[in-house]
Parts: C-alpha cells; sequence; structure tokens
C-alpha cells in the first residue's frame, strides 16, 4: 500500500485535516486507511514577527484566515468527493497562546515557543518554586518555550496587559470560537502550556496561584472524543459539506507526527530531525518519574507523549556550511563517509543555540575544544555532526528507559533525509537501526488517524497502515568508538556548563 491515493480510489469515509506550522497552514484529505487523497490540498505560509527584544510571534487573525482559504480551496478541488467527509480533524504548532477579552477578541499576538522574553523569568521560577516538583507534575521544565514562563514575564513585564486580559486561550480554540461561538483546548496542547496536571488532566491550581490566575482564565479543556459540531451561519453557509459534521479539537503537532509516521505505540520511538531534533514515543503507561531530561505531553486522555527535543539539529549544518564555506554537500558527503569515527581529536559541545534536552542550559553556547594545525574544515564538519548525534544517544538513553525492550527507531525530517552520511553517524551513535518514514505529512495524517479511531472506522491508531522506507544499519565498532566520545563530551560538559 502505498501512502498516496487518487480521488477516484480513495476508501471513504475521508478526513479533512489540518496542520497549523510555524511558517505555514495546510489542508488535506485523507481516506479510511489514512493515505493522503493525492491532488486534493491547499498550502498558505505565513512567518513569525520577531525582533530584537526576542519576540516571535503571530497574528492569530491572518493565521487562521488563512486556514479559512485552505478549507475553501481543498473543498472546491474535492468537488462531490466532499460529500465523502466524514469529520474535521487538525494539529496546530505548540506552545502558543493569545489573551482575549470578555467577547473573544484578540486583545495580543499570538505568543509563541520560540518568544524568549520571559528567559529571565523562566531563571525567576526555579528561585521561587521546586521546579523538580513541577516537572513531575507538568510534565515540563521551566523555559522560555513554555506558557508558565511566559505568563509569569507577562505579569512582571505589563502588568496592565495582563490585568486587562479576560482569558489566555491556544490558537484551536480561538479558532473554534469563531466557527461554532465556543471552543475548547485539547488535553495534547494544554500539556505542552507547562500548566496542566499531567495525572489530574487539569490546571495545577499551585502554580496558577504562584501565577496570579485562576482557572477561568486559561483555556477551557476539552476531550478529544468529544468534538464541536454545527457550524454557526456564516461558515455553514460558506462549508455545506461540513456545517453538521464533528470537528475535533487540534492537538499538538508532535503528538500528531508521531501517530502519522506509525510511531503509535510504545514500540516505536519518532527520531525528527530539521532545524531542530526531536525523539518522542507513545504510551498508554504511567509515566511514573520522568528523567529530568525529558518532557511528557498528552496525546489525549488515555495516551502520554514522553519524549525530548534538542535545539540542534539541521541548523548546526547550515551554520558549518555558512561559515566555513563547504564544498558542494556531494563533496562533503564523500569526505564525511570516508572519514574514521571520532578520529580528528575534537569534542564538541554544539549549542549555538543554547541546550534543551537532556540539560536545559538555556545559557550554554557552543565549544569546539582541541584544534590544532592539523585540525582541516572537514574535521571541525565531522566533529560536530557528530556532537548533535552524542546529544540524541543521550536522550534516548533517557527516553528507552521508559519503555519496553528495544524500540524500532522510524526517521523523517529533512536534515537527515539529505545527508545520508549523518543519518549513518547517529545510527552508529545509537547502536540501533533507523528505518525512514514514507509518510510526506505525518503531522496532517496523525490527526486523521486520531478522528477515524474516535469514529470507530480504526478499531486503534496502532492498527493504521505502516508506510516505512529503507532501514539504516549500525556498526557496532563504530558503536563502541562513540560511547568512549560520548564520555568525554559529557566531561567537558560537565566543566564548561556545569
Amino acid at each position: 500500500m502505498h501512502p498516496l491515493v487518487s480521488p477516484q480510489q480513495a476508501d471513504p469515509p475521508l478526513i479533512l485535516a489540518l496542520d497549523i506550522g510555524s511558517s505555514s497552514v495546510r489542508a488535506s484529505l485523507f481516506d479510511a486507511a489514512g493515505r493522503t487523497v493525492d491532488g486534493l490540498h491547499a498550502r498558505r505560509a505565513h512567518a513569525l514577527h520577531t525582533d530584537s527584544s526576542g519576540a516571535a510571534v503571530v497574528d492569530a487573525d491572518a493565521v487562521i484566515g488563512l486556514i479559512f482559504q485552505c478549507v475553501d480551496e481543498t473543498l472546491a478541488l474535492a468537488g462531490p468527493l466532499a460529500g465523502s467527509i466524514a469529520a474535521v480533524a487538525g494539529c496546530s504548532f505548540v506552545g502558543n497562546m493569545l489573551g482575549v477579552d470578555q467577547d473573544g477578541l484578540a486583545m495580543t499576538p499570538l505568543i509563541t515557543y520560540a518568544d524568549t522574553r520571559s528567559a529571565g523569568d523562566a531563571e525567576l521560577l526555579k528561585q521561587e518554586l521546586d521546579e523538580e516538583t513541577f516537572h513531575q507534575r507538568t510534565g515540563v521544565r521551566f523555559h522560555p518555550s513554555y506558557g508558565t514562563a511566559q505568563l509569569h514575564w507577562l505579569r512582571r513585564a505589563r502588568s496592565e496587559e495582563f490585568r486587562r486580559v479576560a482569558r489566555w486561550v491556544s490558537l484551536g480554540e480561538y479558532m473554534e470560537t469563531m466557527l461554532f461561538a465556543a471552543g475548547g483546548t485539547s488535553h495534547s496542547v494544554a500539556s505542552w502550556s507547562g500548566l496542566l496536571d499531567r495525572q489530574r488532566l487539569d490546571w495545577d491550581v499551585e502554580l496558577l496561584r504562584a501565577l496570579g490566575l485562576t482557572s477561568d482564565r486559561l483555556p477551557r479543556l476539552t476531550s478529544f472524543a468529544s468534538p464541536q459540531q454545527g457550524l454557526i451561519d456564516a461558515f455553514a453557509n460558506r462549508w455545506p459539506a461540513l456545517s453538521a459534521l464533528p470537528w475535533f479539537p487540534l492537538i499538538g503537532d508532535g503528538a500528531a507526527a508521531n501517530i502519522g509516521s506509525g510511531c503509535a505505540s510504545p514500540g516505536r520511538v519518532a527520531l525528527t530531525m530539521g532545524t531542530s531534533t526531536a525523539l518522542r514515543a507513545v504510551t498508554d503507561q504511567h509515566v511514573a518519574y520522568l528523567p529530568a531530561g525529558l518532557w511528557s505531553y498528552r496525546v489525549d486522555e488515555r495516551r502520554s507523549l514522553p519524549g525530548g527535543a534538542l535545539t540542534e539539529g539541521g541548523n548546526v549544518y547550515a551554520w558549518l556550511r555558512e561559515t566555513l564555506l563547504l564544498a558542494a554537500p556531494e563533496q562533503v558527503e564523500a569526505a564525511l563517509a570516508d572519514s574514521a569515527p571520532d578520529g580528528h581529536g575534537l569534542t564538541v559541545l554544539p549549542f549555538l543555540a543554547g541546550e534543551r534536552a537532556p540539560g536545559w542550559a538555556g545559557h550554554a553556547r557552543a565549544t569546539i575544544h582541541g584544534i590544532s594545525l592539523a585540525t582541516r574544515p572537514e574535521d571541525i564538519v565531522r566533529a560536530s555532526l557528530e556532537a548533535v548525534a552524542y546529544r540524541i544517544a543521550l536522550v534516548y538513553d533517557d527516553l528507552r528507559s521508559l519503555l519496553p525492550g528495544q524500540p524500532q527507531i522510524v526517521v523523517s525530517g529533512g536534515a537527515l533525509a539529505s545527508s545520508p552520511a549523518w543519518l549513518q553517524i547517529v545510527a552508529d551513535a545509537l547502536g540501533r537501526p533507523l528505518t525512514h518514514s514514507a509518510v510526506p505529512e505525518a503531522s496532517a495524517r496523525g490527526a486523521a488517524l486520531l478522528a477515524l479511531e474516535a469514529l470507530g472506522v480504526l478499531p486503534s491508531i496502532e492498527h493504521a497502515p505502516d508506510f516505512l522506507g529503507d532501514t539504516i544499519q549500525p556498526d557496532r565498532t563504530r558503536f563502541e568508538v562513540y560511547r568512549r566520545a560520548i564520555a568525554r563530551q559529557q566531561a567537558l560538559y560537565r566543566k564548561l556548563v556545569g
């Protein structure tokens, strides 16, 4: 079975899936087997608005307008096939948060995970509260990418605005309110805020008290199993095919990507590397103790998403290409393939943009140790790519401790797809085979599969067809070399970072 299917061969019912990313929004159709219906999709680009203060925000109304345009276009392309759509589902980038007034109208831009204005407030929270207690309870650390630090900053630095905002809501709830006159936020999206008690599946009262908030000023939590139905007249007239269908609440894009790539059970780990890197697994088992380097989000009420996110990934390779004025990619690949593992005498801490998992040292900066007159640019390239692989291995070791047996690792993302040599380095550093995902739009597919499960079309997301590609095998000798190199990197980390 292929991940793409023609409109003529698509098996009903269909799901309209929305994918709201930080740089573009998409609408796509998926059939009952979770296959993308070829040609029936639409995309619109947008951008984060950033400035020197560290702001990284989005105009929520503009983004939602683009989403609605994508729905218009996809339905027009579908034609009569739109009558086979059974539900709408979707995912969004997380975290995201905007302030609204009593009428539900936006009072602030949408603050995103990339906003760093609350970096100092994350440190203040560590002084005011016991971070480990809240890490175990909410599943996340105090970090500027989460709503915890962002709300602390707003209360401290923009107290009047903080006071005037009636409620802080997610982009998904804001969109639902436009469509249905009332909205909610899934436990999945809420878990990325840093404010959700991951066991009780409710807002953490003690944390809210510390932030000067009450739960009625936060998003309304809603179950994925309780979709909205009955669009308001304006949208019912605009989209007759969708007017009475269930609209499932948006879930986090990371959770959706795991499911869509086939990593919907604890037997598989998703390794995604684009600009940055993430490792995640889905489990329905209670994660009683969370290692310090990991987070744990929610897929839904039954399933958790433990894992770790690294700041470093394709951004390191991009910096190397630009800074070292490297040769053509194919020449660099050939040099990497011909060089020995850890044969350069260098130890690298690859923190060009600070560190998230496993040490969460946002202040950390990159270091190249051991440069000599004999060091060549290709040595620095290999050492840096190996260094990223070492950090991935450390996160994987923590994640594996929460999962049964030896999980299969499924890889996706442009950074590894464009560098077979780097992919081999990662396989060797992990000592595990790496299998390519063949799914082109994993996040949208994951949201569609969850909807198919909720509708009873699929008995479980674990029963969805697999679309996997080639497998890369590790080399045991290189694995042993890299284990020693990881220990050396960790020794340098302790000296320089702490």
